[in-house]
């Protein structure tokens, strides 16, 4: 029987490693870290955001890198056949706004028990504590791993061999590259990596004061000059650093390599529901109610106590000025400010605060059907170490599934042609 080997007992190895074992196959799973599924432990804030019920247009459109590279393996297993197989193995789900998908429970522990007892109990093999230091090829085909394990390195045969190392994000979880590493060394092409669904960092010192400030259902864009990178809208949250929360992690995937010497403008619009004629009769109207209170007293109407003093700061109007006094020209900078709240957004957080990787092994190098490698045979890449990514919702996590089943299926395939 052909010997398998997985590298990583992450969302993708230990989904790989299911799948194969099912059929009967002879799999090995080899962790570096000292239990199976580290990072998913902590994916959607400890919950587990599985995947995502929507229809095929929409997944697509929420895969930002590479997603027509994910046509033929998404219909061989789909957001719904994976839904259906985690209930199948056991895992009750949930659906909830945004047609998040999350186990019932509400733990992503029962995720990775679910994986973990139905691989062993198929007869998979995982062991913990071995890193692999190397990827063997003899002839152009992967012939095994060289693997260090209890302080000495030992060379384990494998007739696949199946690379699950994930990326670089949240390296306290042993996410360090070594997929990449492995890559580089075989001659396989490797994209830049940078950190996606990450918060962003803006210099301007106002919007640092906003710290702590939420706002929801608001909009914001982000221009290259004259060019719309990014148009969503959301929730956002200030920060001592710039800003973070759903719409800026979507907005980090879209415009990530994007992000140069050159800061990219942004604003926020924070009444998107009204027009600007709509607010301008609104603060007319405001105005005429409070006509002898201090605009200080009246703009608690309209924002948030700490968004106020900022507002001041860039219309120039005066806090203590009379409600009746308020001039066209500044109703119009308020109007403004309100509509298009301005700032630059110079630069992504690091990797510690990364969701995912944005980059990775070049999916030129990759058979789509199968994810084996082109140039050399029975050594296949699945998983966020693929030049793969996506928006939050469960999206990158349904890559991991399907391109771990693709890989798993292609084994399968030639185990039955060999014998």
């Amino acid at each position: 029987m052909a010997q398998i080997l997985i590298i990583g007992a992450g969302a993708a190895g230990l989904f790989c490693g299911v799948r194969l074992a099912e059929a009967g196959c002879a799999v090995t799973i080899l962790e570096q870290n000292e239990k199976a599924g580290k990072k998913l432990y902590i994916t959607g804030k400890g919950r587990c955001n599985l995947t995502n019920a929507c229809d095929k247009e929409t997944f697509f459109s929420q895969v930002v890198t590479n997603p027509r590279f994910l046509y033929s393996s998404f219909s061989e297993l789909d957001n719904a056949e994976t839904v259906r197989l985690f209930e199948a193995w056991g895992l009750r789900t949930k659906t909830e706004r945004g047609a998040r998908v999350f186990p019932a429970s509400d733990h992503a522990s029962d995720v990775i028990r679910t994986l973990t007892d139905r691989f062993e109990k198929r007869g998979g093999k995982l062991l913990l504590h071995s890193c692999v230091t190397e990827i063997l090829t003899e002839e152009g085909r992967a012939r095994g791993v060289i693997c260090r394990r209890g302080g000495r390195e030992q060379m384990i045969p494998g007739d696949a061999v199946v690379v699950a190392t994930g990326g670089l994000s949240y390296p306290s979880t042993g996410s360090a590259g070594d997929g990449f590493r492995f890559a580089r060394k075989l001659g396989i092409s490797v994209t830049e990596q940078i950190p996606s669904l990450v918060p962003l960092c803006c210099p301007e010192e106002y919007v640092k004061e906003l710290q702590g400030l939420s706002l929801k259902n608001v909009e914001l864009t982000i221009r290259s000059g004259k060019k719309v990178l990014y148009r969503e809208f959301g929730e956002m949250m200030f920060t001592h650093f710039g800003i973070t929360g759903p719409l800026v992690l979507t907005a980090s995937a879209r415009i990530g390599r994007q992000i140069g010497a050159k800061p990219l403008a942004a604003s926020i619009d924070l009444k998107p529901a009204v027009d600007r004629e709509m607010l301008d009769k609104r603060i007319l109207r405001l105005a005429g109610e409070m006509a002898n209170r201090s605009m200080k007293n009246v703009l608690p109407e309209l924002y948030p106590a700490k968004l106020i003093p900022v507002m001041f700061s860039l219309t120039g109007i005066d806090p203590e000025k009379k409600a009746h006094d308020l001039t066209r020209k500044e109703r119009e900078s308020l109007i403004e400010a309100t509509k298009a709240f301005p700032f630059t957004i110079s630069a992504l957080r690091g990797w510690n605060e990364a969701v995912v990787t944005k980059g990775g092994i070049s999916v030129k190098e990759i058979r789509p059907q199968t994810m084996e490698s082109k140039q050399v045979s029975g050594l296949y890449w699945i998983g966020e170490v693929l030049d793969l990514d996506a928006c939050t919702g469960g999206f990158n996590l349904q890559i991991a599934w399907t391109t771990a089943n693709a890989a798993a299926q292609a084994i399968i395939r030639k185990e039955g042609e060999d014998t």
